[in-house]
């Protein structure tokens, strides 16, 4: 089909949380490097709806965890990747960009260097190369064309590939965290100055959820023991919210808020003194808005035994990666528990030593996430339009 439009159709896939924010700023970004002239099309939440992108399917039921969560839905899988090569086909977009979910849209980058496609493929995120399956490195340098790297130590492992990549930064420096109003919020949400916040984000995924909540709140329960006065604010998304509701029964609705709107993320996090999170992106937002916390994970042993034969990193944990020490502490598996935690989150409430030194690591940590002078989704729009402009020519 030809192009029929002189206005550069984009065309973007995320199937995450985390991914849905990135490409939401990315759209923002694109609109304003190309004064509004550009379009875009492809597979996002409802940040990226709302930023602009004209969306196939609501990508929900794609975000998966891990080698045998994603096998049994591997049917649907199949369909989905091939409903977006057939719209691919069918609108003949300037250039594909594909943010998270490499075992879905991996596929959709292999079908296409195979098919010889001449549109210009872009990875937004890395692959963990350096945490484990480093052979990714090589198989996208066959499958795509240009690579956006969020942190500065990844360019490393694909340029030997003959991979071309471009550090543009993490977009947790560039989404506020550090600018929250955690007064605002608790005025908000009838918080008392007095009480003790500590923040619980079990993760975006509804497998995660099911797994890691429960736990958090056991720890909550034990820790009420002997901390009085404690609100836990619960951060969530749309996704999940159902889940959510269903597995905080047992706290005590008085002493609990929820959050489902993105734009109080921010003045959330404001407003904790201390957090358990699940180990990932949050963290390093967490750690932007100088929030003490403990990481935590579980996911099914089968998972838990390949990622520890295939793991190439001692660390999960990106601030203590970034440090190349422990800082944060990480629970994952049989550590994952109550008992654990409680003792954690403890020590961070009673020793101002321990958040004294966290918050002084996350400063640390925050100068090294972007280039400098330079807003992650914008450089990463710098190099979206010049791989479009040269393929035009």
């Amino acid at each position: 089909m030809d192009k029929k439009s002189t206005v550069p159709l984009i065309y973007i896939v995320a199937c995450e949380s985390s991914g849905d924010h990135i490409g939401a700023l990315l759209i923002k970004a694109l609109k304003a490097k190309a004064d509004g002239k550009v379009s875009f099309a492809g597979i996002g939440g409802e940040q990226m709806v709302d930023a602009g992108l004209g969306r196939l399917f609501d990508p929900k039921e794609l975000a998966l965890i891990g080698i045998f969560e994603v096998l049994p839905k591997a049917p649907l899988v199949l369909r989905r990747v091939s409903k977006v090569l057939k719209d691919i086909e069918l609108k003949q977009p300037d250039i594909l960009v594909t943010i998270d979910s490499w075992g879905f849209t991996g596929r959709i980058h292999q079908h296409l260097a195979r098919k010889g496609s001449t549109i210009p493929r872009l990875r937004y995120v890395a692959p963990q190369v350096w945490a484990w399956r480093p052979g990714r490195a090589k198989q996208l340098s066959q499958w795509i064309h240009h690579l956006l790297a969020l942190l500065p130590f990844e360019p490393k492992y694909f340029t030997p590939h003959g991979l071309p990549t471009t550090w543009v930064g993490h977009p947790a420096v560039e989404s506020g965290f550090d600018g929250g109003d955690g007064l605002s919020f608790r005025n908000r949400y009838g918080i008392k100055t007095s009480q003790t916040v500590i923040g619980l984000l079990p993760g975006s995924r509804r497998s995660e959820v099911s797994r890691l909540l429960p736990v958090f709140c056991e720890t909550i329960i034990r820790l009420s023991q002997n901390h009085s006065d404690i609100h836990i604010v619960l951060p969530t998304v749309e996704a999940v919210a159902d889940i959510v509701s269903n597995r905080v029964q047992r706290l005590p609705d008085n002493g609990l808020t929820i959050v489902t709107h993105n734009n109080e993320r921010r003045d959330a996090f404001a407003a904790m003194d201390v957090a358990i999170a699940a180990s990932g992106t949050v963290s390093l937002e967490l750690a932007v808005a100088l929030v003490p916390h403990v990481v935590a994970y579980q996911v099914n042993v089968l998972s838990a035994l390949a990622f520890r034969y295939l793991a190439r990193t001692t660390r999960v944990n990106l601030v203590n990666i970034l440090l190349g020490r422990d800082s944060i502490p990480e629970r994952l598996q049989s550590q994952c528990s109550a008992s654990v935690l409680s003792e954690d989150i403890s020590i961070l409430l009673k020793d101002e030593s321990a958040r004294v030194a966290q918050h002084s690591d996350f400063i640390e940590v925050r100068k090294q996430l972007s280039p400098s002078g330079k807003l992650p989704s914008h450089a990463a729009a710098e190099v979206i339009i010049s791989l479009v402009g040269a393929s035009a020519k």
